[in-house]
């Protein structure tokens, strides 16, 4: 029975993943800073679910969940690096300390999973790691800037562990869903949102994350995996036109 790790497992994405895994017939850990709601989810799905106390920014919290689980999954498969958070708005009107939380977890939150887990996942029989990017890795997104920075940060992390970590047999991959419809999205001031609208459920992102987590390890297989059809026009069209195309694009999608 493989195991799956999921950071921001309370609620949202994180929450939907953990009930797929979970019907898939997987041992779960379900890490959340909200310990009390990420419990109550562990029992509501049964024996095979574990829940604990996860501060991403904390190292030692990360080092602790993880024995933890560990000891009790037997082994580490499948880590998700899930946690995140995201402030809209004009850059200038959103608080530097917004701007700076949002660097802290959604980046080094994945940093810090990715470098406490290596070493249950060198041990593993089966190992992956999923980490939560998004659309707005594919072009920085306005009064979206700094989590479209956090989340180019993460896309740049996979890559290169993708490649660093296939000494070891273990695939880096991400995700990159354009909105879903989680509590995150909600009162958002950003226009790009009301333009796009939001179309994907926590549910479709769980599914592709189950779908890249065994995906075939080939020399021509993919890094970057986008969430639903317009994530995807998206990407294909970044990667075949000029950048003021480009811009352009995304000028017309955030116009108010």
């Amino acid at each position: 029975m493989h195991s799956i790790f999921i950071s921001g497992a309370a609620q949202g994405i994180g929450a939907a993943t953990a009930i797929f895994f979970y019907q898939q017939g997987f041992k779960v850990g379900i890490y959340d800073l909200n310990a009390v709601q990420a419990q109550k989810l562990a029992q509501k799905l049964g024996p095979n679910a574990k829940a604990g106390l996860l501060d991403v920014c904390n190292v030692q919290h990360w080092q602790n969940a993880l024995a933890e689980f560990t000891a009790w999954a037997g082994e580490l498969n499948i880590l998700v690096n899930n946690a995140g958070i995201l402030f809209s708005g004009p850059f200038e009107d959103t608080p530097l300390e917004a701007h700076h939380k949002t660097i802290d977890i959604n980046v080094k939150g994945v940093m810090n999973g990715c470098h406490a887990a290596l070493p249950y996942l060198r041990q593993a029989s089966y190992a992956r790691v999923i980490n939560l990017s998004s659309a707005s890795a594919i072009y920085g997104q306005p009064d979206l800037a700094s989590y479209a920075a956090s989340k180019f940060a993460v896309r740049g992390l996979t890559e290169g562990l993708d490649i660093e970590w296939k000494k070891y047999g273990i695939r880096v991959l991400d995700i990159m869903p354009l909105f879903v419809q989680t509590a995150m999205v909600k009162g958002m001031n950003a226009a790009s949102i009301h333009n796009m609208g939001v179309n994907l459920s926590a549910e479709d992102v769980a599914a592709q994350i189950y779908k890249t987590a065994y995906v075939k390890d080939s020399i021509f297989g993919s890094t970057h995996y986008p969430v639903g059809l317009k994530t995807k026009v998206m990407m294909t069209l970044s990667n075949v036109s000029p950048q003021f195309v480009n811009r352009l694009g995304n000028l017309w999608i955030s116009k108010r």
